[in-house]
């Protein structure tokens, strides 16, 4: 093993640490009052979550969404993510920017506290976690044209989203640092997640059905992806012909052996940051996580089940 290399358990306990971190944006109520004075719906959390998380990359279209977020519909994407031609127009990207790190700021200030958010310990947490995003690169993933399917994305950033993320400047708030390498390094990781399931011939739907087959989060967590009953049991059927899934829907042995592969491909595509970090630096940005951490679940904003797999892969 190389002398500073980072156990593949040790990098999936990063994206455990930071997700929650991340994800805060989506759930607090500051958020939602920042995407209400820009315009978007709030009864709800995903036209918000749209705009949140596509900004970096301009204004997108359907299909580049569609693309790099992977696991969700087109139709439902096209419900929330407006093209050239909508009526409505969304915000302008930089406004959304804007808009985010305020939500950020205030979600920070509200759940983590005044005390810690101001604690040289989150600055050095920060420092830390800016240098491990900073050196997480764009490095081409297996499958990111073909996952596309549309000329919009050719040619593109290769790791779409960690790229645009990293290309905003960074804020000097510590607290701020934190949340941008958090959301850097998670793309980051998520990019290369979509790369190791099209080498495992897994399209977006099939992705989250042989998810659910392993227990990683019942079958109705994942119907926020917009997928109707038809186009799951559609993908079920397929599985089960390639032998992925039995007729309950539960993944057998080649199954089971087919989503640690592609857990497996994910934490060592998303190894890099960690490895520059260096296993004293990863452990010491580890430790100083504990508190926010706690923090971020503590908060009760944060859905106890996910389709992401946390707690269970």
């Amino acid at each position: 093993m190389r002398e500073h290399a980072v156990e593949p358990g040790r990098v999936r306990q990063m994206w455990h640490l930071l997700e929650p971190l991340h994800a805060l944006l989506y759930y607090a109520p500051e958020a939602f009052d920042e995407a209400a004075a820009l315009g978007y719906d709030t009864g709800e959390r995903w036209p918000s979550y749209f705009a949140w998380r596509a900004a970096p990359l301009g204004a997108p279209g359907p299909a580049l969404v569609t693309s790099v977020f992977y696991s969700f519909s087109p139709g439902m994407v096209a419900r929330y993510v407006p093209g050239e031609a909508a009526p409505n127009p969304p915000a302008q990207p930089a406004a959304v920017l804007a808009a985010r790190l305020r939500a950020v700021d205030r979600t920070y200030r509200a759940v983590l506290g005044e005390d810690t958010v101001k604690s040289p310990e989150l600055a050095e947490a920060a420092a830390l976690a800016r240098r491990a995003a900073e050196a997480a690169g764009t490095e081409e993933t297996a499958g990111t044209e073909e996952t596309a399917g549309t000329e919009e994305t050719a040619g593109t950033e290769r790791r779409p989203l960690a790229a645009a993320n990293a290309a905003l400047p960074w804020p000097e708030a510590p607290h701020l640092v934190l949340w941008q390498a958090a959301t850097i390094l998670r793309e980051h990781r998520g990019d290369g997640h979509i790369g190791a399931l099209v080498d495992a011939g897994l399209d977006p739907v099939e992705s989250l059905v042989s998810f659910a087959a392993i227990g990683a989060a019942p079958e109705r967590v994942f119907e926020s992806r917009g997928w109707s009953g038809e186009e799951w049991a559609a993908a079920r059927a397929r599985l089960a012909a390639r032998g992925l899934v039995d007729a309950d829907g539960f993944a057998t042995e080649a199954g089971r052996a087919l989503r640690a592969e592609v857990e497996r491909c994910t934490d060592e595509l998303a190894a890099a940051p960690w490895t520059a970090l260096g296993p004293d630096g990863t452990a010491r940005l580890a430790e100083l996580l504990g508190g926010p951490w706690l923090a971020a679940i503590g908060s009760g904003l944060l859905p106890s089940e996910n389709t992401l797999g946390i707690g269970k892969v």
